[in-house]
């Protein structure tokens, strides 16, 4: 109950994640509402889908500080709680991204050593091997010993999760020189190059997220939202282009033909829903947001994600990598 078409993507999704992945998955939402789509869904097959009741949902307009406050039976605190209770490995939801962090945070709580969570999304590169970005968007204001904890999360996620032998990490910044920057990468350059805990390669810039030079690249929510937001624009733009050229004449279309899979395989690697959302990194369990206007594609692949990485141990890694010595 909150992409923007909830809650038939949502129930669409679970059973493709639970036909595909063999996973076993709550719903969590009125069950008046969910019942008939989860029955035509089905479509007579037998599946590990469930219901779990809830009243109440949070909207993308509900202000999040308030709805997490009043709405205590929201879909999110319920499917929040089956997690901590050990009920669920974890929660994926395509609703509201603040409000969904207010409620991890207060019902899963803080990893040891965490401060903030950070929000972590996958970025395709030319070598065929995905990058891990953070954050973008659960913290605009952030200080060095931040971007510290989210260079420990980001690289044990890429490491546990995506299976990158000692992924490379780089502070994201204007130029690869240590002088090149604000004061926050400044100040937080010599802090990571003193951590032993992971691979820091130093500065990265915009154009190192898509060519694979690193593996993960840190910054502070502010700078990670509008790079996202940037590629997200760029990606309609390249499509939407592709799509119109190769329309124009006779000729591109004939081309268009023989080169279809090549275009598919492009369009696959552009396209969100093939990464089903964002990892909530820091929470004392595993939330992954997803974009609200997710299709019943994503929200299987959300599903997916939020299976790996409950399989993985991430959690115990960050855990273990800031505690003092």
């Amino acid at each position: 109950m909150g992409s923007d078409k909830a809650p038939e993507p949502e129930v669409r999704g679970a059973v493709l994640a639970a036909r595909q992945y063999d996973v076993r998955v709550h719903l969590v939402g009125p069950e008046d509402r969910l019942r008939p789509i989860l029955r035509q869904a089905l479509r007579g097959q037998r599946l590990p889908v469930f219901i779990v009741p809830a009243t109440e949902w949070i909207t993308m307009d509900d202000k999040a500080a308030q709805a997490v406050r009043s709405k205590r039976d929201s879909t999110m605190r319920v499917g929040l709680k089956m997690v901590r209770e050990g009920r669920a490995a974890g929660f994926f939801t395509a609703g509201n991204t603040g409000a969904a962090m207010a409620t991890a945070k207060m019902v899963l709580g803080m990893l040891s050593g965490v401060d903030r969570p950070a929000l972590a999304t996958i970025l395709p590169t030319i070598k065929g091997v995905p990058s891990l970005l953070l954050d973008v968007g659960a913290n605009v204001d952030c200080d060095p010993d931040n971007l510290v904890q989210f260079a420990v999360m980001g690289y044990m996620y890429a490491r546990n999760v995506l299976r990158i032998h000692n992924p490379k990490v780089g502070l994201l910044s204007i130029g690869e020189e240590d002088l090149k920057g604000n004061s926050l990468t400044r100040d937080t350059l010599p802090l990571l190059r003193a951590l032993t805990s992971i691979n820091f390669i130093g500065n990265v810039e915009g154009r190192d997220l898509f060519n694979g030079h690193s593996d993960v690249a840190v910054c502070d929510g502010f700078v990670g939202n509008v790079a996202l937001k940037s590629i997200e624009g760029t990606a309609q733009l390249l499509s939407a282009s592709l799509r119109e050229s190769l329309k124009s004449t006779v000729t591109s279309q004939v081309g268009a033909l023989l080169s279809r899979k090549a275009f598919a395989e492009f369009k696959k690697r552009l396209d969100y829903s093939e990464y089903g959302g964002a990892v909530l990194l820091g929470v004392r369990g595993v939330c992954i947001i997803g974009h609200g206007s997710s299709n019943e594609k994503a929200i299987m692949n959300g599903i997916r994600v939020a299976a790996e990485f409950a399989q993985a141990e991430v959690n115990s890694g960050i855990e273990s990598a800031l505690r003092p010595s």
